[in-house]
């Protein structure tokens, strides 16, 4: 879907990264598609966005600060999936979207197929990623920043901090 919409060629510059519950397996029928990109001409990124993708159905860009940056969110509709992409004025892999899927992917890794399925549960019930983790893992406090702090470790000291009989 992203290679019919030339994502990889459209925002190649930027280092696009798809992020979210998708690459890690614990997607929910209706799960968007969320790409993250590294843009420090956020008004430049706005322009490209909008000129590749203004026409597509739902079309909207969005200048926040989040995080305490400055952040330009496009959100459209194509081939069925709802598409965030997302950019901040840091590398791809240091923005907290890419962070919490990687050290998502290494819990699901710990926690094997019944975390998954535990995940997908909680989602179900409506939870947001972040707090199904939280509840899978036993992750106490804010699970945004919760993760964020645990994608630094390492595996063996992340083992060592998740509760794995949830």
């Amino acid at each position: 879907m992203l290679a019919r919409l030339q994502v990889a060629r459209v925002l190649e510059a930027l280092r696009p990264t798809l992020a979210g519950t998708i690459p890690i397996g614990v997607d929910l029928p209706g799960s968007d598609l969320d790409v993250i990109c590294e843009a420090y001409e956020l008004g430049r990124f706005a322009r490209l966005v909008t000129s590749a993708y203004g026409a597509r159905p739902g079309f909207l860009v969005r200048h926040r600060l989040i995080g305490g940056l400055p952040t330009v969110v496009a959100r459209f509709f194509a081939c069925g999936f709802s598409v965030e992409i997302f950019a901040q004025p840091r590398p791809v892999w240091r923005q907290n979207a890419v962070r919490h899927m990687l050290v998502e992917r290494r819990l699901l890794r710990l926690g094997g197929r019944s975390a998954a399925q535990a995940v997908r549960r909680f989602k179900e019930q409506g939870l947001k990623t972040e707090p199904a983790f939280a509840g899978v893992f036993g992750l106490e406090g804010d699970p945004y920043r919760r993760l964020s702090e645990l994608s630094w470790l390492s595996d063996g000291d992340l083992a060592k901090v998740v509760v794995m009989d949830r």
